[in-house]
C-alpha cells in the first residue's frame, strides 16, 4: 500500500532494512529473502537496498547479485501473475527460462558502504556486481572516509562506463533504549514495568525498568506519550503500551509482545507525532558536506519525516548555499514509522 501511494505520487520508492540479512554471514540469500524482494517488485519498487548485508558481511559482492538477480527473475515474470489459477490451467504455461541478461533489469540495487565494501578494490568489484547507487550512510561518517571514497566511486564508475549514482544518508533523531545493567532482560507479556529517562549515569536497564537517555528528540518523545500509546523495540520485535503517565520523564507500560531486551535497541511510537527536529546538528554538518561534493550526489535521505517543513529544514540549507537547482540531489524521505 505504501509503495502504491507513493507510486501514484510519482515518487522514487526504496524498499530497504534487513532485505538479505542472512546474507551478513552466508553467501546465498534464504527463500523467504527472495519471495519478500521479488515481492516488492511487483509492489512496484524503483529500488531494492543492502544495508548491512554489504557495509559490514562477509559476502558484500554476492550480495549486490543475489538481489540483482532476484529483482530480475520478478520483473521477467510479472507478466505472468494470475489472479486465480483455473481448472483448466496448465502449470507448464508458467515456465520460462531464467533472465540471465542483467542489462535488462530495471530495479536498482543500492548498496550501503562499509568496512567491507569500501576499500579501492572493492568498489569496482561492487559496480561489476551490479550496484546501481552506492549509499554513504552518515551514522557511520568519520575519519575521512567519504572523502575518499566518494572519487573512487566516480573514478571506477566511468572507467568501468556505467551509470552509478550516490545516496547521501542523514542520520537524524535516534531513539534508542540505554544500557543495561547486566544481562539482557527479558520481557514477559503482562507485565508492567517503569519506563523512564535516566536519572543519572548508573540509571541503567534492569529487571522492571527500561530506560532512555535524555536527549533533545527522546525528551520529547516521552512528552508525546500518553496512556494507550504503543512504543515498538528493536523494529517492533517487543511492544509495549502506555498504561500511565507518571510524569513527562516516567511512565508505566505493560508488555504486550515480549522478548530478551538488550542495550542501546531502537525505540519507535508509530502513532505520534514527535515535536522535535528533523535534522540534528551531526544532519546540518552532514547535509553541508554532502552537498558541496562535486560532482554533486544524485540523492540524499532525511530520517523520521513526520511532515513536509521537515525536508524543507533541508531545502532551507540548499537556499542558504545558493546551490543551483541542476546540483540538488532529489531528496527521499524515509518512512520509518
Amino acid at each position: 500500500l505504501l509503495i502504491k501511494k507513493a507510486k501514484d505520487a510519482g515518487l522514487f520508492v526504496i524498499t530497504a532494512t534487513q532485505m538479505v540479512e542472512s546474507m551478513i554471514e552466508n553467501p546465498v540469500p534464504t527463500r523467504a529473502e527472495v519471495s519478500d524482494l521479488q515481492n516488492a517488485v511487483w509492489d512496484g519498487t524503483d529500488a531494492v537496498m543492502l544495508s548491512g548485508e554489504s557495509a559490514s558481511g562477509k559476502w558484500p559482492c554476492e550480495a549486490v547479485m543475489a538481489e540483482a538477480a532476484a529483482v530480475l527473475e520478478a520483473e521477467t515474470t510479472k507478466h505472468l501473475l494470475i489472479p486465480q489459477v483455473y481448472d483448466d490451467f496448465v502449470v507448464d504455461e508458467a515456465n520460462k527460462p531464467r533472465e540471465m541478461d542483467d542489462s535488462k533489469r530495471k530495479t536498482k540495487v543500492v548498496a550501503s558502504l562499509g568496512p567491507s565494501s569500501w576499500s579501492e578494490e572493492m568498489i569496482g568489484k561492487m559496480i561489476e556486481a551490479g550496484t546501481d547507487i552506492f549509499r554513504l550512510n552518515c551514522s557511520h561518517r568519520r575519519g575521512g572516509d567519504f572523502e575518499r571514497v566518494y572519487p573512487l566511486i566516480r573514478k571506477y564508475a566511468k572507467e568501468m562506463g556505467k551509470q552509478v549514482d550516490c545516496l547521501g544518508d542523514l542520520q537524524g533523531p535516534k531513539f534508542r533504549v540505554a544500557e543495561l545493567a547486566g544481562d539482557p532482560v527479558p520481557l514477559v507479556n503482562g507485565d508492567i514495568l517503569e519506563f523512564g529517562l535516566c536519572k543519572d549515569d548508573n540509571d541503567n536497564i534492569r529487571p522492571g525498568r527500561i530506560t532512555m537517555k535524555p536527549t533533545i528528540e527522546q525528551c520529547a518523545l516521552m512528552r508525546a506519550c500518553k496512556p494507550g500509546t504503543t512504543l515498538l523495540i528493536e523494529d517492533g520485535i517487543m511492544e509495549v503500551k502506555v498504561v500511565e503517565k507518571c510524569s513527562d520523564s516516567e511512565l508505566r507500560v505493560q508488555v504486550t509482545r515480549g522478548g530478551k531486551l538488550k542495550a542501546r535497541k531502537g525505540v519507535n511510537v508509530p502513532d505520534v507525532e514527535i515535536d522535535c527536529a528533523a535534522l540534528t546538528e551531526k544532519d546540518i554538518e552532514d547535509a553541508e558536506f554532502l552537498l558541496q561534493l562535486d560532482p554533486p550526489l544524485e540523492y540524499i535521505c532525511v530520517s523520521f519525516v513526520q511532515k513536509g517543513q521537515d525536508l524543507q529544514e533541508l531545502i532551507d540549507i540548499m537556499d542558504r548555499m545558493n546551490l543551483p537547482a541542476d546540483k540538488r540531489p532529489k531528496i527521499c524521505p524515509k518512512i520509518e514509522k
